[in-house]
């Protein structure tokens, strides 16, 4: 059984959160025991978009620098760095629907992060939602 959405998002963070620890530290770690230490079962959605924005990263992070006025992702915490990676990847190279993507990335903001960096965080996604997605 699958993870409900909200639930893998926030095993998504944690995750992508995890690695950024490690990286900074430079402390070698295998991705799938990563994957696998943080879920009690498989989940296919959070290993398809971990997997996803680790492939992508320069890509989302260029992407996400170009719509953060002023700042660097790297000037973010982990967290923030976590929520916007996960939320650009899902806008970017999945069929999540825009607003749905924009509105887990809030909710997640508004529990893990202050007011102004959720308030950031939707500008970055509008942004980008509005320059970069094909719109149908």
């Amino acid at each position: 059984m699958s993870l409900a959405r909200s639930e893998a998002r926030k095993k998504i963070m944690t995750i992508l959160y995890q690695i950024s620890l490690y990286q900074e530290k430079n402390i070698s770690y295998n991705l799938d025991n990563v994957i696998n230490e943080n879920l009690t079962e498989d989940d296919e959605f959070v290993n398809s978009v971990v997997k996803g924005v680790i492939n992508n990263i320069d890509q989302i992070d260029t992407l996400a620098n170009k719509y953060l006025s002023g700042w660097t992702l790297k000037r973010l915490g982990y967290t923030d760095q976590a929520i916007i990676r996960l939320s650009i990847y899902e806008l970017m190279y999945t069929d999540t629907p825009s607003k749905v993507c924009i509105n887990e990335a809030i909710e997640l903001a508004k529990q893990y992060s202050d007011d102004s960096v959720v308030k950031m965080i939707n500008g970055i996604l509008d942004k980008i939602y509005h320059n970069e997605v094909k719109h149908d």
